[in-house]
């Protein structure tokens, strides 16, 4: 087998690497999934990723003796996640992963001859099918997949710039009034202070958000309830346009209309998940719930800057602060790289970077203001 220049060589390696990354996460999304046919699914996925991988170890010349790469941190994570929360809590970020990348072998020769680039495309199409971003699957596996993950959003994004808005804020206002010359009482009952008016604006507004969004999907579907008794065959004609527009044929659109609007329960279920894109059952989640995560998330992040001032004190304090500032900075970057599937360490130092910046220049400003004042 004719060796491989060095260029080739690096491309190969990482095309290798991001095929083991995928069919890592695959599996462990169809160890962790309950319903046993869109675990299968995701098993499928995952040997078609392990079969490119094999295709690109070949073409480094490792036809036997070499150990396939090990699974980066961002796949490990995302498992990990997955397998810890669900599915639904990593699908989000996999299906725009994949609709990112899944250009990625269409200038590479040998992997359009090989058919990976429309390998790549059918996976993008499944995973956003999945997350409820389109429609774009056909017979049994659109069935299969209906409703799934729906209008749950992206958990894990969500979480992450959370914690990353408690963070930033509070060491801006810590470090402002730390400019203006407050001391380690005035700096931690300021923290503080920032900490439960974020986590309580945070958790109100969040709170109002559901609650707003779960009303106006109430009354979308009363509204669909009254038009399904009123003027079913309109209702009948919407669904099959809907069935129509996902690449289904004419008669199995009908067909398929037909036999889930012959029970009102399940027409109404179906009319809601598939005309509005709501979930009944969750009607966009618990406003409780999604205010007391806000709040904690917004909490977590703030503690950071304001815990040094209640063991230490003059600079000591300061430089604390900001020391473990920096490093929950970088470790929220972390976070960011496994949705923006951007370099990990990038990520990292990218968000210290913007962290530091805020907080120097409130510190700029609250020195300025304190001369001012004083």
């Amino acid at each position: 087998m004719t060796i491989p220049d060095p260029q080739s060589q690096q491309r190969y390696r990482a095309n290798l690497q991001g095929e083991v990354d995928g069919a890592a996460i695959y599996r462990s999304l169809a160890e962790s999934e309950a319903d046993p046919k869109l675990a299968e699914v995701f098993h499928r996925l995952a040997a078609v990723e392990e079969a490119h991988g094999e295709f690109w170890r070949k073409r480094l010349g490792d036809t036997g003796g070499t150990r396939l790469p090990s699974p980066s941190f961002r796949a490990r994570a995302l498992a990990w996640l997955a397998r810890r929360f669900g599915p639904g809590f990593v699908v989000p970020t996999l299906a725009a992963a994949e609709t990112r990348d899944s250009s990625a072998y269409d200038d590479q020769a040998d992997a359009r001859k090989a058919g990976l680039p429309g390998d790549e495309r059918s996976h993008a199409r499944i995973m956003r099918a999945i997350a409820g971003k389109d429609g774009g699957l056909a017979g049994p596996t659109l069935a299969m997949l209906e409703g799934r993950h729906r209008g749950g959003g992206n958990t894990l994004r969500a979480a992450v710039l959370g914690a990353n808005d408690g963070l930033v804020s509070n060491l801006a206002l810590v470090m402002g009034v730390a400019g203006a010359a407050g001391g380690e009482r005035t700096l931690l009952l300021t923290g503080l202070a920032g900490l439960v008016a974020g986590a309580c604006s945070m958790a109100m507004g969040e709170w109002l958000s559901v609650t707003s969004s779960r009303e106006l999907n109430q009354k979308q579907i009363a509204t669909e309830a009254e038009e399904l008794r009123e003027v079913p065959d309109e209702e009948k004609e919407e669904l099959v346009l809907i069935y129509r527009a996902k690449g289904i044929e004419e008669a199995q659109a009908r067909a398929l209309a037909d036999r889930l609007l012959s029970n009102k329960d399940t027409a109404l279920d179906t009319l809601a998940r598939e005309e509005l894109g709501i979930d009944p059952e969750e009607l966009g989640g618990s406003a409780w719930q999604a205010a007391i995560w806000s709040f904690f998330l917004f909490a977590a992040g703030a503690i950071f800057p304001v815990a040094p001032f209640f063991f230490l004190t003059g600079t000591t304090a300061l430089a604390a602060s900001l020391a473990a500032s920096g490093v929950a900075l970088m470790a929220i970057g972390l976070g960011t790289s496994l949705f923006t599937g951007r370099s990990a360490v990038f990520s990292a130092l990218r968000q210290l970077a913007i962290g530091l910046a805020a907080a120097g220049i409130t510190y700029g400003v609250g020195a300025a203001v304190g001369v001012s004042v004083s």
